[in-house]
């Protein structure tokens, strides 16, 4: 099955890729091995996720996308500037995923495509996953119809990973680059750097820039140099 590119339909003004490397196998669970579990049999046909920025929501719903053969992932805080009917045509696939949910809140055109999606792709029996950053009711949606349907499967709340399990995201995700991360540099980020993941992703991107462009490996004398240049803005 081949997921280079991305079935969006005909209406849609842009094309969202699902980004090489998110993976199940390369996700980390913690305790969110049930949720992995759901998402990978799809054996629910509407399934929420949420939880605070670099919990995972995204990758997940971008590998839940190598499930199915006709897929869209669609990142909503992009699409707003664009009429809610590029939502047309979606229930002709077998999975869609709306991520960052909470971006339409307010937005009474939005809110109510949402819902008529949801209704859509029902009746079409497609699968849906949606992500947002709180639980439906906390999400500031103001059509009490879209928050209903967002309870129509079950909801999971994304929890953070603990110090140990950070470290070895953190070295599970520099190896597949080809980056040796010893577990003594990961818990050194772990102490001085913030500690969501997604900051630390960024800045395993930027180590790894940097090792290659002095043809040095990560040790913490390396690294602290790196961060201490970085901070001074040379």
């Amino acid at each position: 099955m081949s997921h280079s590119g991305l079935f969006v339909g005909k209406q849609l003004p842009l094309q969202f890729k699902i980004r090489e490397g998110l993976t199940f196998d390369n996700y980390l669970p913690g305790t969110n091995g049930e949720i992995i579990d759901v998402l990978r049999n799809n054996n629910e046909p509407y399934v929420y996720l949420w939880g605070s920025a670099g919990v995972g929501k995204s990758h997940l719903l971008q590998a839940a996308c190598r499930t199915q053969e006709a897929v869209a992932y669609l990142s909503l805080g992009e699409l707003l500037a664009h009429d809610p009917g590029v939502l047309e045509g979606l229930e002709n696939l077998d999975l869609v995923c709306l991520d960052n949910l909470e971006r339409v809140a307010g937005h009474a055109l939005w809110e109510r495509a949402l819902c008529d999606l949801y209704n859509r792709l029902r009746d079409s029996g497609v699968l849906l996953r949606a992500a947002g950053m709180a639980h439906p009711g906390s999400l500031g949606l103001t059509l009490a119809d879209l928050v209903s349907r967002l309870h129509w499967g079950p909801i999971y709340h994304l929890q953070e990973l603990d110090d140990t399990d950070k470290a070895k995201a953190l070295r599970m995700r520099a190896h597949a680059r080809g980056l040796d991360l010893p577990e003594d540099v990961a818990r050194y980020l772990l102490r001085h750097k913030p500690r969501d993941n997604a900051s630390l992703f960024g800045l395993l991107d930027y180590l790894d820039q940097a090792s290659l462009a002095a043809q040095h490996r990560l040790t913490i004398p390396f690294v602290r140099s790196v961060l201490d240049a970085e901070e001074r803005g040379s």
